[in-house]
């Protein structure tokens, strides 16, 4: 088994850390676990898509992809998962809200159109 299906395999975010022996603060983790593994999935496909993981072997393989959950970790070390914004319930809440048009009750009263 490949190091990329092992990962596939893991649900926790500890079990992430502990499988490609980062260290962590677990408060940390419980916090942003999700944001966590949102990220370093985000990075894992950026090397993906750059072609990083062609004709590495399963080590390289791994400690790309410990780099990158250390990368993901400080990425929430240093900031928080409301100031990172990675999912759509956090962005919509300061996207901007459409202006919906206002017609007047006295428009309407007075069967004028708008």
């Amino acid at each position: 088994m490949s190091v990329l299906e092992d990962l596939e395999r893991l649900s926790a975010a500890e079990d992430f850390f502990v499988y490609l022996d980062v260290p962590f603060e677990p408060e940390i983790v419980h916090v942003a676990r999700l944001h966590i593994l949102r990220r370093m999935g985000q990075y894992i496909k950026g090397s993906q898509i750059d072609g990083a993981f062609e004709a590495l072997d399963d080590a390289a393989i791994k400690a790309l992809c410990k780099e990158h959950l250390e990368q993901a970790y400080q990425d929430f070390v240093e900031s928080s998962p409301l100031k990172e914004r990675l999912f759509k319930v956090h962005k919509d809440a300061i996207a901007p809200k459409p202006v919906k048009p206002l017609v007047q009750m006295t428009a309407l009263a007075a069967g004028k159109e708008v």
